[in-house]
């Protein structure tokens, strides 16, 4: 079981939240879906939700609010970059063309967040751990597996972004895309919007592992989803692009296994 027992090093993806409607029905689900526990939290916390798989913290839940006389957020998954220190991060954002939409913040005695937008609008956020590090497990079925951010200027994020601790190189044998490394490992990729419907804002995609895509597409069907790229073969696995029922974006993939890429 792939369990993170240490803390992120930052520039790393650390954890993801999903905002939706109506909370309840989404945490149904992603139960149903991925064998997750959880459930409404208390109210000062909001209510949010720290799912668990194996009884682990996994991914998080939380219902959408309409920020102060504007709109309530459309339903979406929101990647989180580990942190040393937000307020730095935050002014790293701004600095370098960037939006920071939620300015830092502490979560009780859990850590202090922040969320911002890259020069391109791409949303994510910034976690900086204190008693809670982030995903507990990773790169198993159910559970987080690679983090993707889909820009419309590839040259642009990846300066941005290295101010943030990720620095971009190639990916062999996948032209057009990049790896997102982190003390030259590998923690995500980057492409640009060409594969995506005219139109796609630039965005990060979440992928979540998992051992049969096609069967885990068909109960997501059944489940009121939708499917926006049916299962298929590429380098790193099976995959495909879905929404939930309330139209949150993610994408599901089997890996394929070490050594057999």
């Amino acid at each position: 079981m792939p369990e993170v027992t240490t803390r992120y090093e930052p520039g790393v993806p650390c954890w993801v939240d999903l905002m939706v409607p109506d909370q309840q029905a989404a945490l149904d689900f992603y139960r149903d879906l991925f064998g997750w526990q959880g459930e409404i939290g208390p109210p000062e916390t909001g209510g949010y939700s720290v799912c668990t798989l194996h009884g682990r913290p996994v991914a998080g839940i939380m219902a959408a609010m309409s920020p102060e006389g504007g709109p309530t957020p459309p339903p979406a998954w929101t990647m989180y970059l580990a942190s040393e220190d937000v307020e730095a991060g935050t002014q790293a954002v701004m600095d370098n063309g960037g939006t920071v939409m939620v300015p830092g913040m502490d979560v009780m005695d859990l850590g202090r967040m922040a969320v911002a937008a890259d020069p391109a609008g791409a949303v994510f956020g910034l976690w900086q751990a204190k008693e809670f590090t982030g995903s507990q497990i990773v790169n198993e079925h159910g559970a987080v597996v690679w983090s993707e951010l889909n820009t419309s200027d590839l040259e642009g994020a990846g300066s941005f972004y290295r101010h943030l601790g990720i620095h971009t190189s190639t990916m062999e044998g996948a032209p057009g895309y990049y790896a997102l490394n982190v003390a030259g490992r590998a923690v995500g990729g980057m492409q640009g919007l060409e594969n995506s419907p005219p139109g796609t804002p630039p965005h990060w995609m979440t992928y979540f592992a998992i051992d049969d895509p096609d069967s885990t597409v068909d109960a997501l069907i059944r489940a009121d989803g939708s499917v926006l790229v049916p299962p298929f073969d590429m380098m790193a696995g099976r995959m495909a692009v879905v929404q939930d029922p309330q139209g949150a974006t993610f994408a599901l993939i089997r890996p394929v296994p070490p050594g057999n890429a």
